[in-house]
């Protein structure tokens, strides 16, 4: 009887059906996911509303003009002496303002500085989720792909045991119990593909929801025994390299400086403020005016500076500095716990990592023992010193084997790039190397 030589992830696609579409490579799907994603998509209009509204802090330190205009029509009615006399007036003013001196607007404009900045660090967050949500439906797909491959080689491979026990049955050197185990485990394959195949049809759901478009066909992977340990080799390296990556820390950074200018805006309310003040009018009395019957067009011009020094304002500036100092503290404070958060999770995603690279290692060196284990268990059934079930339990366990090391594989994939999410590194290049690495 020949071996149990299950189908490799090469030809995964073959043995699962392949979808309408070309193969694409994961790089390819994050950038359609950009297009399409309604979560990415919305984060995204929420930078560029964060962003027209830090450019609004700016109008408190430029010059604002305004013109006005008036039109009006009186009428005089006097009974002595008798005077019934109507007259209009036309008016035009143009004014304009420019800050001098105006703490609270200079601090607004320096926050909308750090809210732009805050915006930006949430959009790269939002990026670096949509690329983990691509690439675990991405690899959610190829390890559905092997496990279909592997269930239908395992179906092969019992097919050919129940066969093989029917013959040895039919001329009397086995009982029928043989026949009815192989039988049995036969049905329960048959029980197993019809889940992956669902479980396949499932992840390509989400794959092409996630994409938008529909026969998403991710590119089979090349050998996945070549992706390096992290590097540098050093939890806390990862984890220091966070202080200036993560967009978490360096958000939770910016509402800290946020929060430190809306006490100095606070602090500003025992300010005085200058500004600079110009305007110029003109009236057109058409028929005189209610003192003078005399059709006149005064012009006026003025300019000037404007102080004004706020005296009490019943404890309200004191009490909103206090409130803004304790915000203040609770948004540092908030800064520590993202720094614990985040170092946490740079050192899970590390070490996880680097188990699971060890544990791929683990089942390769079990994947070559169970292959022993069913050659032996075969030819010891020849012989007549095993029985059917031996043979079947081997096939079975070379199976989960081979799909426990097919998903270990691409699970140490994705944990390099949940690793750089971590500590705030993560980007589309990161793909590219991936595809680069992966390449067939």
């Amino acid at each position: 009887m020949k071996k149990l030589r299950l189908a490799p992830l090469a030809v995964a696609i073959a043995l699962a059906g392949a979808g309408p579409a070309s193969a694409e490579s994961l790089l390819d799907m994050y950038e359609a996911a950009r297009a399409y994603d309604a979560t990415w998509q919305s984060a995204k209009a929420q930078y560029d509303a964060n962003l027209y509204r830090a450019e609004q802090a700016k109008a408190g330190i430029l010059p604002q003009a305004g013109l006005s205009a008036g039109v009006s029509r009186s009428k005089i009615d006097v009974d002595n002496p008798p005077t019934d006399r109507m007259f209009g007036t036309q008016n035009a003013t143009l004014s304009a303002s420019q800050p001098l001196y105006r703490p609270a607007n200079l601090a607004t404009y320096r926050q909308g500085q750090r809210q732009l900045q805050l915006a930006e660090y949430q959009l790269t967050a939002a990026s670096q989720d949509l690329i983990i949500r691509v690439s675990q439906a991405y690899f959610d797909v190829l390890a559905a792909q092997d496990t279909l491959a592997f269930v239908r080689a395992l179906k092969e491979a019992t097919a050919e045991q129940l066969a093989s026990a029917k013959r040895n049955f039919e001329v009397g050197t086995t009982t029928i119990t043989d026949t009815r185990e192989a039988q049995a485990r036969y049905d329960l394959v048959l029980s197993q593909e019809i889940q992956a195949e669902n479980d396949l049809r499932i992840k390509r759901l989400a794959l092409d929801t996630l994409v938008g478009r529909p026969g998403s066909q991710p590119n089979v992977l090349g050998p996945l025994n070549n992706v390096p340990p992290p590097q540098p080799a050093d939890p806390e390296a990862w984890v220091a390299a966070s202080e200036d990556a993560s967009p978490q820390i360096l958000a939770a950074k910016s509402n800290v400086e946020i929060a430190e200018l809306e006490t100095e805006k606070a602090r500003a309310g025992h300010k005085p403020t200058v500004d600079l003040t110009a305007s110029y009018g003109w009236v057109h009395n058409n028929n005189g005016s209610a003192s003078s019957t005399i059709d006149n067009r005064p012009r006026q011009g003025t300019a000037g500076i404007a102080f004004n020094l706020p005296l009490f304002s019943g404890f309200a500036v004191q009490n909103r500095v206090r409130e803004t100092l304790a915000l203040e503290e609770k948004a540092r404070t908030d800064l520590e716990a993202t720094r614990r958060q985040i170092a946490q999770a740079v050192r899970t995603a590390y070490f996880g990592v680097v188990s699971g690279q060890g544990q791929v290692r683990a089942l390769e060196a079990a994947e070559a023992s169970s292959q022993s284990s069913l050659d032996a268990n075969r030819l010891g059934y020849q012989v007549g010193v095993r029985i059917n079930i031996d043979v079947l339990n081997a096939q079975t366990q070379l199976f989960q084997t081979k799909r426990d090391l097919s998903q270990a594989r691409y699970n140490v994939l994705l944990g390099h790039l949940r690793l750089r999410q971590a500590n705030g590194t993560l980007s589309a290049e990161d793909l590219t190397r991936l595809n680069t690495l992966l390449a067939r």
